[in-house]
C-alpha cells in the first residue's frame, strides 16, 4: 500500500479543495491517461487497486505510472467516542486530487488495450474520471 516512509508531523489538518489542477494537469510520461473531473480524497488502497487493475488487464506488458502519492495523513476518532478529548489517531494516507489531475498514465500498449485497462481502473476510484490520449498520438500506428 502507497503511504510515506516518515512524516515531520503525524497529524494534519483537512484543508480545502479550491479550483482546478495547476499542475500534473497533462499527460508527462505515456500516450494515455486518467484525468480526474472531481475534487476528493483518494486512499492508498484505491489506488492500488487501480493499479492491479490495469496491470493484470495489460498482461504486465507496457508500463503504468501513478502520478499521485497519499502523502497526506487522515486521523479518525473510535467508534462511541464523545466529543472533545483532541483529536483522533492517524489511521491512514490520502491524496487529495482536484479537477484536471491526471491519475495514471501508460505506454507500450494498443490504443483498445489501454483504453479498456484505464476504464477498470477508473471503476475503483471513488471519482468520475476521463481518458486522455496525448495529442501528438497516432492511432494508426499501432
Amino acid at each position: 500500500m502507497l503511504q510515506p516512509k516518515k512524516t515531520k508531523y503525524r497529524r494534519q489538518q483537512d484543508g480545502k479543495f479550491k479550483g482546478n489542477a495547476q499542475r500534473g494537469n497533462q499527460l508527462a510520461f505515456g500516450s494515455f491517461g486518467i484525468k480526474a473531473l472531481e475534487a476528493k480524497w483518494i486512499t492508498g488502497r484505491q489506488l492500488e487497486a487501480a493499479r492491479v487493475a490495469v496491470t493484470r488487464f495489460m498482461q504486465r506488458e507496457g508500463q503504468v505510472w501513478i502520478r499521485v502519492f497519499p502523502d497526506k495523513g487522515i486521523t479518525r476518532k473510535p467508534a462511541d467516542t464523545r466529543q472533545g478529548k483532541g483529536k483522533g489517531s492517524p489511521e491512514g494516507f490520502v491524496a487529495p486530487v482536484t479537477p484536471g489531475r491526471i491519475l495514471f498514465e501508460v505506454e507500450g500498449v494498443p490504443f483498445d488495450v489501454a483504453k479498456e485497462a484505464l476504464r477498470l481502473a477508473a471503476q475503483k476510484l471513488p471519482i468520475t474520471t476521463k481518458f486522455v490520449v496525448r495529442r501528438d498520438y497516432d492511432k494508426t500506428s499501432k
